[in-house]
């Protein structure tokens, strides 16, 4: 019997990491050895970074909310609790869209927290 190397897998393995590789720069891109440091290295950053864009963009949302809601004399922290009594339950993403495309409707839910919260106030007092 024919005695079998590994040629064939050895090649396939490295075919599948330098097209991982592709478009990194200089070595990196067509070296085995350095293509593999690197591929491994980017999936670190790309696990990494799936979990820091949802924090990310929740703080991008949250800041949008709160320059849109201080333009109705409201700050983040008191328009969500408005929202909150008002028994509104939108999330920070499609309340950042509304901001943003929908002023009108931005407005009239502002109005909405700053009853919800004059309401409860009375209740207080």
């Amino acid at each position: 019997m024919a005695r079998v190397k590994g040629g064939a897998r050895a090649h396939a393995r490295h075919r599948k990491v330098i097209k991982a590789a592709k478009g990194y720069y200089g070595r990196r891109k067509n070296c085995f050895r350095t293509a593999v440091q690197a591929v491994e290295k980017a999936g670190q950053y790309a696990y990494r970074d799936r979990r820091t864009k949802k924090r990310d963009f929740r703080r991008l949302w949250i800041q949008r909310i709160n320059a849109a809601a201080r333009l109705h004399g409201l700050t983040y922290g008191t328009f969500i609790h408005g929202l909150k009594l008002s028994g509104i339950e939108l999330d920070r993403k499609s309340l950042s869209e509304i901001a943003i495309h929908d002023e009108k409707g931005f407005e009239a839910l502002a109005k909405q927290a700053q009853s919800a919260l004059d309401k409860a106030e009375k209740k207080a007092a």
